[in-house]
């Protein structure tokens, strides 16, 4: 860009072919440069699909415990977790049809933590060993708990009167 904007200052310069070739390679090398340093970088930081060991297919249905009808729209979150069993970064989020099912294939084998989460129910989360090929998991999640308040009086509890000086 300097080059091009001096050489407008400077008034009109004559090109001869040597000149011009040699612009035409520089540009070249650049371009070539450029592309050579991005293009191999988003692939340095992928693992291979082939180094991973064998798969499965996770097939989820999300039911409510108190009547078994299906729980449509439940966010399903999966991490992988390691030997250690700490949760690992990345992870997959799926979301369950209206009859509360959802399934994904190309899991790798080992532990993975699954969290579904849906509105007006208590989180359900569990670790889970992928040992098979095709596995089914069915989760029944809960209605919330009532709320614990100190301005109620609870049965079975016995109420402390103040004590007069």
């Amino acid at each position: 860009m300097y080059y091009i904007y001096y050489q407008q200052l400077r008034g009109p310069i004559t090109i001869d072919a040597a000149t011009s070739v040699r612009r035409v390679r520089v540009k070249e090398i650049a371009i070539l440069v450029t592309l050579l340093a991005v293009i191999p970088l988003p692939a340095a930081g992928r693992k291979k699909v082939q180094d991973e060991g064998p798969t499965a297919t996770l097939n989820f249905v999300i039911l409510k415990d108190d009547n078994g009808k299906p729980v449509r729209n439940a966010a399903v979150v999966m991490h992988p977790v390691n030997k250690k069993g700490k949760q690992e970064r990345g992870g997959l989020e799926l979301k369950t049809d209206a009859e509360g099912k959802c399934g994904l294939d190309g899991i790798p084998y080992g532990k993975l933590r699954v969290q579904v989460l849906a509105p007006g129910f208590q989180t359900f989360g569990d670790d889970y060993d992928v040992n098979q090929s095709t596995m089914g998991i069915t989760i029944k999640l809960k209605l919330p708990g009532g709320q614990y308040s100190i301005y109620e009086e609870h049965s079975g509890e016995k109420k402390e009167e103040a004590k007069k000086p």
